[in-house]
């Protein structure tokens, strides 16, 4: 297995002109102040770098990519290299182990030249999560190295087709039968799901909804799994949302993650993670909304001057960059407590909601400041339009965070938080 990039990483170009890092030996990690935490010029070079990458690589192709609802081969070939798919997975077994802001600084980036891109990494990142929090030591050794290297990648198997929202309603099976469970029904809305080699999956078992590791090969059919439905989207294009039927499919029973009828919850306190990661993904798609307005009022000139010089340009630039810094900064307050091992459903909930109605009401001002030409496809505007509803909807409906974020506020506020 090659080489990836971990101790004290430095910013370089490696053997085939991607960039990437490399670890030198004998030079101490890249902790901060507190265990666990990214040193902030490393943090820094890291999410330079990606953007470095992104201007590069991503976004003189995201366009013709989106159109055609391509598959970015090439594109996550380079992010496996860069390390990406391991950025919070610990050292230990072979990942970067940085610190989840800088985890939401590489999304940002990432989102910012081609929002559909973070949804390759996310998914896999929250299966990882499971898997590290969750997972025995035997686990861990047998799945998180190859994930990290990008080899094998992972994705979160939760909602059904009656059951989003109402994650109890989970009717998916996991039957015990001797050292094995077998799995019947079927998972809706499922990123990555046909390219995965790694579902970690929410399914019903005798003693509730647990959680399990279900390993296959990439690919429309593997054993008892196939992808039953392939859904063609508004927006978040290039990456496959599938649904997929298990039918009499058998798994170790090894692969239960935690304790059986405990799942809910382990997959619940995963989704925090990826509520953070869908907020630091708008920011992305508001900041690029946000550059293009800006750029496109410079140059645009009406009654005789630039129209970012008429008033009604300003103060819609005015309240989009006040909008955009305090979704930025809900997102780092998020990630931040959680780093910490603080509660953060709150903030990872109020984060989620702020961040990602900021991403639409942005990219709708952009394409009002950009005028007919904002509604054709030869400016980006029209797809970030396209691509920030899915924040809205995804990891939980923006109605379901306010619920989440004022049950959280009085349970704190009862004392019980």
């Amino acid at each position: 297995m090659r080489e990836t990039f971990f101790s004290e990483l430095r910013f370089s170009v490696n053997m085939i002109g991607v960039y990437g890092y490399r670890r030198e030996k004998g030079l101490p990690g890249v902790s901060g102040t507190r265990p666990g935490e990214t040193d902030e010029a490393v943090r820094t070079e890291i999410i330079e770098t990606v953007r470095t990458f992104v201007a590069r690589d991503v976004t003189p192709v995201a366009a013709d990519l989106e159109r055609t609802d391509t598959f970015p081969e090439r594109i996550v070939a380079q992010m496996r290299d860069l390390g990406l798919f391991g950025v919070t997975i610990p050292e230990e077994y072979g990942g970067l182990g940085l610190d989840l802001l800088t985890y939401i600084g590489v999304i940002e980036e990432l989102s910012y030249g081609w929002m559909s891109l973070t949804g390759i990494v996310n998914t896999h990142t929250m299966a990882a999560t499971l898997i590290m929090t969750h997972g025995t030591e035997e686990q861990k050794r047998r799945w998180l190295p190859s994930m990290a290297a990008g080899e094998r990648r992972g994705c979160l198997s939760l909602s059904e087709p009656d059951a989003g929202s109402d994650t109890r309603n989970i009717s998916c099976k996991a039957r015990r039968d001797g050292e094995e469970f077998v799995l019947n029904g079927t998972k809706a809305w499922v990123t990555n799901g046909e390219r995965a080699g790694l579902v970690a999956l929410a399914a019903r078992s005798e003693e509730g909804i647990s959680a399990f590791i279900v390993e296959k090969e990439p690919g429309p059919k593997f054993e008892g799994i196939s992808v039953s439905k392939n859904v063609s989207k508004l927006g978040y294009r290039g990456v496959e949302t599938v649904e997929m039927a298990y039918d009499d499919h058998r798994i170790p029973s090894a692969n239960l993650i935690g304790e059986p009828g405990r799942g809910l919850p382990q997959i619940l306190g995963v989704l925090e993670v990826g509520r953070i990661n869908i907020a630091a993904r708008a920011v992305g798609v508001a900041r690029a909304a946000f550059d293009a307005a800006l750029a496109y009022s410079m140059q645009r000139e009406t009654m005789g001057k630039a129209i970012g010089e008429h008033q009604a340009i300003q103060l819609k630039l005015a309240d989009m960059a006040t909008r955009l810094e305090a979704a930025r900064l809900l997102t780092k307050n998020a990630a931040e407590r959680r780093a910490a091992g603080l509660r953060c459903d709150v903030e990872a909930g109020m984060a989620k909601l702020f961040a990602s109605e900021t991403a639409l009401e942005l990219a709708t001002e952009a394409m009002r400041i950009h005028g007919g030409v904002g509604y054709t496809t030869e400016f980006p505007v029209e797809r970030l339009y396209r691509d920030a509803p899915l924040m809205i909807i995804g990891e939980g409906t923006n109605e379901i965070q306010r619920l989440v974020i004022a049950r959280g506020l009085l349970a704190r506020a009862r004392g019980q938080g």
